[in-house]
């Protein structure tokens, strides 16, 4: 079959791809030759699928069902390998396939059209705090993940090239990364635990499953403090918190309930929400999306 990108993939990619990355080019070839490998039956590719992913629905050769995901170095699938084989199913997805191949994973069949997400937004958000619970185990000693000090400095580097904001947006734009970045200093001084962090957990990473009711799926996996991998989790809907008008006080009692509910200090929390939401909104400015970045930086502004 012709193993075509999904859109989401291409746009996302696009935005983050070196000069001269031929990934996507080659991606066709490189999907027939892992199937070919292993002897699976390809089914679909899952559409709209992942924005650093291809995932192509499969079966093995003895008929069970299985995710083929492809994805370039840059979107670190060995650092997703390493941290599925540490939680072993605990949380979330297993690995399918004992051996490694650079950039291919084969993992376990959830079901990938039914997310958490289509749960009411209270019982959404209970489901999704208690599948990230699991996933804060004590990372490897002799681990090679990267830190939150590590990668929110690579963001803050670029947040404060971007000059606050990075193509518009001005002084209030520039105060939000001031105020980011001061967050940021703040609580990596004395980081409360260490633990092995999903990364960019949302409502749409969890996924219906069989071996339990959900699990949790492509990890971009972190070792830091437990309140950076829930910051993602309180601005889910983001779209539908801006539209509303009591969004900023729902917003605090989000923070709140999830800060109580997994014992995570409470300000801790708030300000991770505030640096990754500036983070991203800026980078939204930067890559030409000026809606998303409206949403996530007056979101930041509640803060």
């Amino acid at each position: 079959m012709a193993f075509e990108p999904p859109q989401r993939l291409v746009r996302a990619l696009g935005e983050t791809a070196p000069s001269g990355d031929d990934w996507l080019e080659k991606l066709p070839e490189v999907a027939q030759q892992a199937v070919d490998l292993r002897e699976l039956t390809v089914e679909r590719v899952q559409v709209p699928g992942g924005r650093s992913s291809l995932v192509v629905l499969v079966r093995r050769a003895d008929g069970t069902p299985a995710v083929l995901k492809l994805a370039p170095r840059r979107a670190r699938p060995e650092s997703e390998r390493a941290a599925l084989a540490r939680w072993g199913g605990l949380g979330a997805v297993q690995l399918a396939e004992p051996f490694a191949a650079e950039g291919v994973l084969v993992l376990e069949r959830l079901h990938p059209d039914v997310s958490v997400r289509s749960l009411p937004e209270a019982k959404a958000l209970l489901e999704a705090a208690g599948t990230l619970r699991r996933l804060w185990v004590e990372p490897p000693g002799d681990h090679a993940f990267e830190t939150v000090a590590e990668r929110t400095g690579r963001q803050a580097r670029v947040m404060r090239d971007s000059g606050g904001g990075g193509g518009g947006g001005g002084t209030e734009v520039a105060s939000l990364v001031s105020a980011a970045l001061e967050a940021r200093e703040a609580l990596l001084a004395a980081p409360p635990e260490v633990r092995l962090l999903h990364g960019t957990f949302r409502q749409s990473k969890v996924l219906a499953a069989e071996r339990v009711p959900w699990l949790a799926v492509g990890p971009d996996p972190v070792v830091g403090e437990c309140a950076f991998d829930l910051a993602r989790l309180v601005r889910d809907r983001v779209e539908d918190l801006i539209a509303t008008p009591s969004g900023a006080s729902t917003t605090r009692r989000r923070i709140k309930r999830l800060a109580e509910s997994l014992d995570v200090d409470q300000e801790r929390l708030r300000g991770w929400t505030l640096f990754r939401a500036v983070e991203s909104g800026v980078r939204a400015l930067r890559v030409g999306r000026p809606r998303d970045a409206e949403l996530l930086l007056e979101f930041a502004g509640w803060l």
